[in-house]
Order: C-alpha cells, then sequence, then structure tokens
C-alpha cells in the first residue's frame, strides 16, 4: 500500500475520492476518520456541492463542508478535461482505493472504467455508490437518497398511518450506500491480501436501504403481510413507545420483554399487570397495545422526566429522553466518551462535530483537520504523489485543468 503519515488502522491507505454530496464522500470520510490518506478530487471552480449546503451559511460558509469533509486533502481537478483525466489516472496509479458516486457511465465517458485503471494497477478497489446499482434496466438513471429509500422499502413504512409516507430528518438513504460502500471497500481490501487483485464494489442506494429493511420481504412471503406504517410504534412491539411526562416533555420506554415489563409494573406501583390475561405475555401485549400504551401514558404524565428517567432507572427499564443538539452537547455519556470533539477551523474557530466511530481499542480513529479550502492540497498532491514539477503544476493551472 502507498506509504502516508497518516495515523489510525487504515495509515498506509491511499484513496482517490472523486463523488459529491453524501453517498460517495460519507464513504470517503469514514475511511480517513481511520487513518486512510483521502485525496478528493474537486471541480477547480465550484467544488463539491456540499461547500454551499445547508440551511443556514454562518460566516458565508457550510456548516456541512466541515464534517464530511474532514481528514480528507482537496485537489483541484477538471475531470472533464483530457489533462484532468489523464493526471486523474496518474493519481490512481498509486492508490489503492477509488470511490465515486456518479451516473453509472460518467467514468467510462472519461476514460476512467475500471477495467482500464485496472490494467495499469491490478490491486485498485473502486468503489461505484449510485442510485441503482451498475448493472440492471435502471443503472444509467438519476437516483437520488429519497428515491433509493422509497424503492428499498424504508418511505412506506415511516410516519404515521392516516397521512403520506414521511422521511428521516436526515439523508439515510446516501448514508447507509455510503457505509455499505465502506464496507465492501474493507471486504475487498481484505480479499486482494490473498489474490492480489481488487475489484468493484458495487454499492445500490436502494439495496442498502434493502438490506436493513428487517423481515419485511420473508414476512409478506410467508403470510402476505405488507407492512405498513405505524407512527411511534412497531405493531405488536409493546410497550414500546413515546410517553407523555408533566409540562411537554416526552420519555421513551421499551419494555417489551416479559422480566422487563414486570419491573415497569413495579414501578407503575401496578404489579398485576404483569399476570393480566391481556399483557401477561409478548403475545397477549402485542394484540393490546393500544389500550397499554393508553395505560401507561396516564401514569407517565404525572411525573417530571427527570423524577420518571429516575425512578425507571432503578427497575431497571430502559427508557430515556429524546435529544437533541443541545442535549448532546451537554449530556455526561457524550462527554465521558467524547462522542462531539471540537476541531479548530481557520474560518469559524472551535468546531464541535461527532467523532469518529465505532471505537477502537488500540487503533482508534480520530478527527485530524475539519474540510478544508477548496483546493489546499494540490500543489502538495501533484507534486509528492503524481511526481509533477512545478513547472507542469504552474501550466495546468493557467490551463484551467487545476
Amino acid at each position: 500500500m502507498a506509504e502516508t503519515t497518516a495515523e489510525g488502522p487504515l495509515a498506509g491507505l491511499r484513496v482517490i475520492e472523486m463523488g459529491t454530496l453524501i453517498a460517495g464522500p460519507f464513504c470517503g470520510q469514514i475511511l480517513g476518520d481511520f487513518g486512510a490518506e483521502v485525496i478528493k478530487l474537486e471541480d477547480p471552480k465550484t467544488g463539491d456541492p456540499m461547500r454551499q449546503w445547508g440551511r443556514s451559511l454562518p460566516k458565508g460558509l457550510s456548516p456541512w463542508w466541515p464534517v464530511i469533509g474532514r481528514n480528507k486533502k482537496s485537489v483541484g481537478l477538471d475531470l472533464r478535461k483530457p489533462e484532468g483525466q489523464a493526471l486523474a489516472r496518474r493519481l490512481i496509479a498509486k492508490a489503492d482505493v477509488v470511490i465515486e458516486n456518479f451516473r453509472p457511465g460518467s467514468m467510462e465517458k472519461w476514460g476512467l472504467s475500471y477495467e482500464s485503471l485496472a490494467a495499469e494497477n491490478p490491486r485498485l478497489v473502486m468503489a461505484r455508490v449510485s442510485g441503482f446499482g451498475q448493472t440492471g434496466p435502471m443503472a444509467k438513471r438519476a437516483g437520488y437518497g429519497l428515491i433509493g429509500e422509497a424503492m428499498g422499502g424504508l418511505r412506506h413504512v415511516t410516519g404515521e398511518p392516516d397521512r403520506p409516507p414521511a422521511r428521516a430528518g436526515i439523508s439515510i438513504g446516501d448514508s447507509l450506500a455510503a457505509m455499505h460502500a465502506a464496507m465492501g471497500v474493507m471486504m475487498a481490501l481484505h480479499a486482494r491480501e490473498r489474490t492480489g487483485r481488487g475489484q468493484v464494489v458495487d454499492a445500490a442506494l436502494y439495496e442498502s436501504v434493502l438490506a436493513v429493511m428487517e423481515n419485511l420481504i420473508t414476512e409478506y412471503d410467508l403470510t402476505g403481510y405488507v407492512r405498513e406504517r405505524s407512527g411511534s410504534i412497531l405493531p405488536g412491539i409493546a410497550p414500546s413507545n413515546v410517553y407523555p411526562c408533566a409540562g411537554e416533555a416526552m420519555i421513551l420506554i421499551g419494555g417489551n420483554g416479559d422480566t422487563v415489563f414486570a419491573r415497569l409494573c413495579e414501578a407503575m406501583g401496578r404489579p398485576e399487570l404483569a399476570v393480566d390475561p391481556r399483557f401477561v405475555d409478548h403475545a397477549s401485549r402485542g394484540r393490546n397495545q393500544a389500550e397499554l400504551d393508553a395505560l401507561i401514558g396516564a401514569w407517565t404524565a404525572g411525573f417530571g422526566l427527570e423524577d420518571l428517567l429516575d425512578l425507571l432507572e432503578r427497575h431497571g427499564v430502559p427508557s430515556g429522553r429524546i435529544f437533541r443538539a443541545p442535549d448532546m452537547l451537554e449530556d455526561p455519556q457524550y462527554v465521558a466518551r467524547e462522542a462531539i470533539v471540537s476541531v479548530d477551523h481557520p474560518v469559524f474557530g472551535a468546531v464541535r462535530m461527532q467523532n469518529a466511530f465505532p471505537k477502537l481499542s488500540e487503533t482508534p480513529g480520530r478527527v485530524r483537520w475539519p474540510g478544508p479550502e477548496l483546493g489546499a492540497h494540490t500543489e502538495e498532491v501533484l507534486r509528492e504523489v503524481a511526481g509533477l514539477q512545478p513547472a507542469e503544476i504552474a501550466a495546468l493551472r493557467s490551463d484551467g485543468v487545476v
């Protein structure tokens, strides 16, 4: 593998990231968090659109970019020009992994097919993230995350039953595709240790969503049941819901196991409910889910949130508040595990963001720097990786290639 001074379990791994937005770049973020040298190739004029995305733009900059661009080196390179394509090939020849999430066929149009790249670098692993995969009748269609979420089954089961399908408050389809791509890269690199050859990781948005849809397909296949929207509950899993507290607070309680439910009944001062025929076992509680939730909700409404959390903790009943960003920044569990870290940013100053996960005991990941300015590492990478001389770099810059 290419040598680098990066720390972490992926130190020595060189990654060329050619994607935009979330599905490809989040894969690069994961690899970069754990020490890979991630070289991001961006349009030299505009860069990744994520540099401008966000509900608000403090100081004229996106608060999204410092996170998804972190631990990466930015190289401005116009892939639509032959000189840019040739330079990309030169960098890829010295890389272990390429990540791209362009519409299928784009890389081939630019002369950057896996076959041609692997001819020069047989150990290359290419992660290709797209809406529908690289094959099949829908392969060449544009496929954003919301389409993958719908096709994979997530949208239909999300929301209230009397309303149109809702969405999660994040781009979950893109993130799931990126995570599957990162897993695929690790699998391909492990296989490379045995075979000496790289391969293509084909991560489709809709399949990445489908992968986490539990038994949705099998349940329908065996019983004909089509899972529908059910709001804040899972049908038949009770009690497991959001319940009101005094004021406007809410609490989550998960007490669907028999022994946990018995402890919840003790906390409620209603031990008889644990042997009530309506609630005596998992199936009975599922059949009488609405009635049980109403009983619990009437009880929780008489407590303040903190008092109720303490009471349920003493009885060993899983419960918790619904966290927002301010809660995360103050919570002792977050603080103890350094789930949020502060990173110096040249414009924002100290910026807080989520840490690198999961935690490894010997070689943990970490945030080394936030998303860099567009082209901040162009000369460094072209000089040290591509082996270009200053005059060559100057000529490319003059021609608008970098």
